[in-house]
């Protein structure tokens, strides 16, 4: 694996030099790692990337050459030295891959010396941020869909070889069947796809020889590209001839792929040409610039398509370039006790929550489905065999109570002293992980459009904690 000690901003660098001039280095302080806003207009986000953040901090050293090349941005003897013996010593408990998560809920915390704890943040907040992002994307795509197979065809249009790899890796996660990115089929065992180009089509004298060639190379796994020339008038029909010589010589043929014009008269039109010559199992596959909103309207259209090739709005999350995930200071120990610590902001949605924190789910027992986040501090205690309360962190009249209940802890360990103990799962086991996660979401929650907003909460002390900061910096002007 790489090392990727120097992806990093300079001002980490920076900071982490003026912690071991000012001796606060050792200092143990926690980070949270969340985000403020779902992206791509969904109600949740899928977590993925915690596999590749794992890589990172067990590859993570500075090399000689590393070493020289700080040198000559100018840092000192001392702070090159303290980074040779670098090696992560501090915990981390993080939310599995590939769970549902929502906004400003610690999905990653970090315990460790300033040292260590400043150095990961924009590693952490790459891999997980774009990762977490695809898979989303990949989510909704796959919710307009309506459980039909959708695939993964965004490398050619991938922002560089690394967003093609793991942007393929997280569509997966998200809820895509296969991806034609053969690397990442390879490196994750992951299903790859694939037929022809038009360069094949135009490659033969006519279309149809085009066809009977590929046909003739791939009998059991027939599926051809019916665009090129005139879908309707030559492409189906052609089609539909080499259909009948595979069907003579026993093979069944897979389908036709559409990939230009009004795709929602051409797949009915096709159809129909399909079902009358006798091929009413074969499948219908449509492409050409497709998202969650051309495939939802191709829905309402009865489109007759079977399964979507969708590539470039998929893999650079067209319409939400970024997931902003962001990684705060909530606590400093001192003396074996966490002292919470707020950032504030003229911007009321960028204040942050103190504290050592947990998120708790809470399920109804009847269902197995989520109800409600709850962020509380870490010593709090929920006693399930008593009615549970909670209360919206700005409306506070707008209360629940739970009775028939149960919760489970989000956040599970990672890294313990520098240990990791975080279970690695295949992409596979992933991906089912997630569809388990999302099966605990009511539909009103993973509704298209207009979809029910899902409640997460403060714990009283939290909020309390929260609020009683806020007002000592109002009333003194600094927080003590």
């Amino acid at each position: 694996m790489r090392n990727l000690a120097l992806l990093t901003d300079f001002y980490q660098l920076t900071m982490m030099n003026g912690y071991l001039k000012h001796n606060i280095h050792e200092d143990i302080v926690v980070f949270d790692f969340f985000f403020r806003k779902n992206p791509c207009k969904s109600n949740y986000t899928i977590i993925a990337g915690m596999e590749q953040a794992v890589d990172y901090i067990e590859n993570l050293k500075f090399t000689e050459d590393d070493i020289t090349y700080l040198r000559g941005l100018g840092f000192n003897e001392d702070f090159l030295d303290a980074l040779k013996d670098f090696k992560f010593s501090g915990t981390i408990y993080a939310v599995p891959e590939g769970s549902i998560m929502f906004p400003n809920e610690p999905i990653l915390r970090v315990k460790a010396r300033s040292f260590e704890a400043q150095l990961i943040e924009t590693a952490l907040l790459n891999i997980i941020n774009f990762q977490s992002l695809i898979a989303t994307k990949a989510s909704r795509i796959c919710e307009a869909a309506e459980g039909d197979n959708v695939f993964e065809f965004g490398l050619r249009r991938a922002q560089a070889p690394d967003a093609g790899v793991y942007g393929a890796r997280a569509a997966i996660i998200g809820g895509c069947s296969s991806t034609s990115n053969v690397l990442t089929g390879k490196l994750f065992d992951i299903p790859v796809v694939g037929t022809q180009a038009h360069s094949w089509i135009q490659s033969f004298d006519t279309e149809l020889e085009a066809f009977q060639a590929y046909a003739d190379t791939y009998p059991d796994n027939c599926l051809l590209l019916v665009d090129t020339y005139d879908t309707l008038n030559s492409g189906v029909p052609n089609a539909i001839k080499v259909f009948k010589e595979l069907k003579e010589k026993g093979y069944e043929p897979k389908g036709i792929r559409i990939d230009s014009g009004d795709i929602a008269y051409f797949s009915k039109e096709a159809r129909k040409m399909l079902d009358a010559a006798g091929f009413e199992g074969v499948s219908i596959v449509a492409s050409s610039d497709l998202d969650e909103e051309v495939i939802y309207s191709l829905k309402m259209q009865k489109a007759a398509i079977d399964s979507w090739g969708v590539g470039t709005k998929l893999i650079t999350s067209s319409g939400c370039p970024a997931l902003g995930g962001v990684y705060k200071l909530s606590a400093v120990e001192q003396n074996g006790e966490f002292i919470p610590k707020l950032k504030i902001s003229e911007n009321p949605e960028k204040i942050t929550n103190p504290g050592y924190k947990k998120v708790i789910r809470i399920y109804d027992t009847l269902h197995n489905k989520a109800q409600a986040d709850l962020i509380m501090l870490e010593d709090e205690v929920i006693d399930t065999d008593k009615p549970l309360t909670i209360f919206h962190p700005v409306y506070t009249w707008k209360k629940k109570t739970f009775v028939d209940y149960k919760i489970r802890e989000m956040l599970i360990p990672m890294y313990v002293d520098g240990k990791l103990v975080y279970p690695r799962k295949t992409v596979k086991e992933i991906k089912a992980y997630t569809v388990e996660e999302l099966n605990t979401l009511w539909p009103e929650y993973k509704r298209f459009n207009r979809p029910q907003l899902y409640k997460v909460d403060l714990s009283e002390k939290l909020w309390h904690l929260r609020n009683d900061m806020l007002n000592t910096y109002k009333e003194k002007g600094s927080l003590l």
